[in-house]
């Protein structure tokens, strides 16, 4: 077991079969080498040549010169922990085991990768006024070889769609370059590739070292990218009849292929919702607010936002996109507009086929199509049609409950309180999914302080159905740990790992988010000592939780609910809340936490799961005469929870975190309000329309086009009831007026040579 590292309770060759490895994570394309520690000399002498990915995939091993074992990650079409297995007997057995972290391909550092240098032109490269000599640049060190190969792979998957036989490949076409020097750039004039290879319009490049003639070898590849560069005279002759062809030939494709409209999440309805929702939606990174808004391919919006989990049969994804004002640009009205995938961009479990293949999948079927259609022809109402944004109308946001300071507790129904116990206790916990969210409290001890009990949370534990167990937990020094199955997770390399039933992302200021299959969400992050959580729950879990956040169902008054199901009068005394939490402590055999020190052990494993004999500081005493008074007036204002630990920690720390918490809390219930959506209008044949935002009050107005009247509402307004005010319009020739056309005719002189004569 992992814990008996820190435990001190380790077999004598527990770190030689349970494999420590650096670095820990690379591309899903493999060629990343890492290295394996502490296997013994006497183990490396021997014949160390064969690693084993998820029991099927063989690579070869290899000492260094240095005597350090070394291992190269297979190519794999999946994400996440992926189990290896090292055998030093020519493969008879595979007794030492570690595993892997396969990342999807676009969130692999830049420094790992080669640079497709001005990335438009590469993919642009043959239609007008794109042409000249394309640039590639790497880090030279990256891999240790005086001379590289430059080859080029394509992507395809084939079979029939959605069916057993539907196969993902990634296949080696042809060598750019062979043998040139490793000086870390490379330039060259493109010319289209011989064969049936030019047929390959989406691909990647792989930079090897020369050295090697083939199999699994150390590697730096490319970004994805559209093979503009390397197509057919056909391409190049007339780019816009080529690509207006492969355009034809994927709308013909997609009427063959089932809806997967009818089964994705609907968009949230303002940006606002979209930030706040993060159990269900997550940043895409290909147009980011918070990194200036460099939208390539939504032009006109701030942000987008991706669905997390991928949709339950046929595996598409979400994408929902927004401008400066907070609205959602939808594909009726620009180009710009949110537009969903038949491929999810990240993938999605068990991976492996298509289309559940992490990004490549998405690229075959909503990007290369999207380059057909719309940046390499102009017919991007094909596009449009297939791919149509998804409105609001159906949406539901989630309800949030907190947990923050000397501990504040604010349920999903919305009443508050203070809970100030010291133990481990069941926060929330749903029959509907198996969810479990359990948050353990320490009494806290701080520098000015009075001897004041004081508690608040140091862990939250939680798991959904079978998913991965995850822990985030402030150690003994108040460092933020997150543990992954009782060991500690690593973000050095990764702020996003892919887990089993679970996706865990970590920001630079170490605010955690874990997003269950289930769309439900937990956030943490450290705050003045304590932790502070959010949990974000859909709908769907309308009256199936209890805990200490309460029985979500919009009435508070079966808040304090005890396990036994009788409730509280919801004006109990701290008293008696003190007795309803002591209720909701877990026991030993549902605990999710881990107990991996002499202290953990001691206090909570073998102690009691709620402590009886602590007793709190119910009411605080505010001494006018304390200076500390004033001071907490000027910082907490009426603040009550910040006025209440300023008192009991003697720390305005620790209240200006409670009152930032609180803030925080309150702007999410407010973002999370629901929002009334009348859904699209429609302009009139023959006229135009003013307005793309569809929320209540909006106002949508229409005119005619000249020689035409309006019948019909002049504007419509959405209203509470979630439908238009008013008739739809239609606009009609006027009367005594004829339509009429005007045609430019081109005659042909067959007598003389001077050409066209135009009238």
């Amino acid at each position: 077991q992992v814990t008996c590292q820190s435990l001190g309770i380790c077999c004598p060759d527990y770190k030689e079969f349970c494999l420590q490895i650096s670095p820990y994570s690379g591309s899903l394309m493999g060629g990343k080498t890492f290295r394996i520690f502490l296997l013994s000399m006497a183990t490396l002498k021997s014949v160390f040549n064969i690693n084993r990915f998820k029991q099927k995939i063989k690579t070869s091993g290899y000492v260094a010169k240095d005597g350090k074992a070394h291992c190269i990650s297979p190519l794999l079409y999946e994400t996440g922990f992926i189990p290896f297995e090292v055998s030093t007997d020519g493969g008879l057995t595979f007794p030492y085991s570690g595993t892997w972290l396969s990342v999807h391909h676009s969130k692999v550092s830049d420094a790992e990768k080669c640079t497709l240098v001005n990335e438009t032109k590469w993919q642009y490269y043959g239609t007008p006024n794109t042409d000249g000599n394309l640039t590639l640049t790497w880090t030279h060190q990256a891999l240790a070889a005086t001379h590289i190969n430059i080859e080029v792979w394509g992507y395809q998957e084939t079979g029939d769609s959605y069916s057993e036989n539907w196969l993902a490949e990634w296949k080696y076409l042809y060598t750019l370059a062979r043998g040139i020097p490793n000086i870390g750039k490379f330039s060259f004039t493109p010319v289209p590739a011989k064969g049936n290879y030019s047929m390959w319009d989406f691909g990647i490049l792989r930079i090897t070292p020369s050295s090697y003639s083939d199999g699994n070898i150390p590697s730096v590849w490319s970004n994805e990218h559209a093979l503009a560069w390397h197509l057919g005279e056909d391409f190049r002759n007339d780019p816009n009849a080529w690509a207006t062809a492969k355009c034809m030939e994927w709308d013909r494709k997609e009427e063959k292929l089932p809806n997967f409209m009818e089964e994705i999440i609907d968009c949230p309805c303002t940006l606002a919702q979209a930030r706040a929702d993060t159990g269900r939606f997550h940043t895409d990174y290909g147009c980011d607010i918070e990194k200036g808004s460099v939208c390539t391919y939504h032009p006109g919006a701030v942000h987008c936002v991706r669905a997390i989990q991928a949709s339950p049969q046929y595996a598409a994804g979400q994408q929902c996109c927004y401008d400066s004002t907070g609205s959602q640009i939808l594909t009726h009205d620009s180009t710009a507009g949110s537009t969903p995938d038949r491929g999810h961009d990240w993938g999605s479990p068990p991976f492996m086929k298509p289309p559940r293949i992490p990004g490549f999948s998405h690229w075959l079927y909503d990007v290369i199509s999207f380059y057909y259609c719309c940046l390499w022809s102009d017919n991007c109402h094909f596009y449009m049609k297939r791919r149509p944004s998804s409105d609001c109308r159906t949406y539901h946001p989630p309800r949030a409950a907190s947990a923050f300071g000397d501990p504040h507790f604010f349920t999903f129904d919305g009443l508050n309180f203070t809970f100030k116990g010291q133990g481990e206790y069941t926060l929330v916990e749903s029959d509907l999914t198996s969810l479990r969210v359990q948050g353990r409290t320490q009494q806290a001890h701080f520098p000015n302080g009075t001897g004041a009990q004081v508690t608040g949370l140091s862990a939250v534990a939680m798991q959904e159905n079978s998913s991965d167990v995850i822990e985030v937990r402030y150690s003994e020094d108040l460092n933020l740990e997150v543990l992954l199955n009782q060991k500690i997770v690593n973000f050095s390399e990764q702020s996003w790992m892919d887990l089993k039933g679970v996706f865990l992302h970590s920001t630079a200021d170490q605010n955690i988010t874990v997003m269950f299959s289930s769309g439900s969400g937990v956030e943490i992050r450290g705050s003045g000592g304590f932790l502070t959580l959010t949990v974000l729950l859909p709908e769907k879990f309308m009256n199936r939780t209890q805990g200490l956040f309460g029985v979500m169902n919009g009435n508070t008054e079966d808040e304090y609910t005890f396990k036994n199901k009788t409730t509280m009068s919801v004006h109990a005394s701290p008293q008696q809340l003190f007795e309803f939490g002591a209720n909701w402590a877990v026991e030993n055999g549902t605990s999710l936490f881990t107990y991996d020190t002499e202290f953990l052990l001691n206090n909570f494993f073998y102690g009691e799961k709620h402590n009886a004999s602590f007793l709190p500081v119910f009411f605080p005493y505010e001494d006018p005469a304390d200076p500390l008074v004033k001071e907490m007036v000027l910082l907490c204002g009426s603040d009550p929870f910040c006025r209440f630990d300023v008192l009991t920690t003697r720390s305005l720390q620790v209240g200006s975190s409670t009152r930032l918490s609180h803030q925080n809390h309150k702007l999410l219930v407010e973002n999370l309000k629901p929002v009334i959506s009348c859904g699209w209008l429609d302009h009139p044949t023959n006229g135009r329309k003013n307005g793309t935002t569809y929320l209540l009050g909006s106002t949508i107005s229409f005119i005619c086009n000249q020689g035409y009247e309006l019948t019909g509402s002049k504007e419509r307004i959405c209203q509470v009831t979630g439908a238009w005010s008013g008739d739809t319009p239609s606009c009609i020739l006027r009367t005594g007026l004829f339509p009429f056309k005007c045609y430019k005719l081109t005659l042909k002189n067959h007598y003389h040579k001077q050409g066209d004569l135009s009238i």
